[in-house]
């Protein structure tokens, strides 16, 4: 059985930490499913509209210069690649609410697979995911890539908080 997840009440939240700090904001789902099996999950898809990144630490022109930056092509170039895409691969069952999810993430037309844990009630599921940016063509100021860059330096990682309603 497939379950239609509320875009309107889903929440995806992000993190991204550098040397001097974090900035934080929210993504907009623009679609996505679970499935369903004898009331267990068994797969999913998934998709994030990258034009509704925002940034919400910052406030007047230092949120909107940052935002527009990740919009460009130092980072996710939405211009180009308006979505990301998730699509469950496999799926094993935990405990009686939490399931062991592997699934392949695709952003900037790059697919790799991600790990995590979904945990599954009452018409909620929540999931924590940290994602190597730098696996997706998102390397300004990665100190993987680039030497030199001292407290400039922008962490490989980033954190998605996923609230979805269905």
């Amino acid at each position: 059985m497939e379950k239609k997840i509320s875009t309107q009440e889903s929440k995806i939240q992000w993190k991204g930490k550098k040397v001097l700090g974090s900035h934080s904001g929210t993504i907009e789902l623009k679609d996505g499913k679970l499935n369903f099996e004898n009331d267990e999950v068994t797969g999913g898809e998934f998709v994030m509209d990258m034009t509704s990144i925002t940034v919400t630490d910052l406030t007047g022109d230092d949120k909107a210069g940052l935002e527009g930056h990740l919009n460009s092509e130092d980072f996710f170039g939405v211009e180009k690649h308006p979505t990301a895409h998730l699509a469950i691969t496999s799926v094993a069952k935990k405990d009686t609410k939490t399931y062991g999810v592997v699934g392949d993430l695709t952003i900037k037309e790059k697919t790799n697979p991600v790990t995590f844990d979904l945990d599954v009630e009452q018409g909620t599921a929540t999931a924590k995911l940290s994602i190597d940016r730098s696996k997706y063509d998102v390397r300004y100021n990665s100190g993987s890539f680039f030497s030199g860059l001292g407290d400039q330096t922008i962490y490989d990682n980033f954190d998605l908080n996923v609230e979805l309603k269905f």
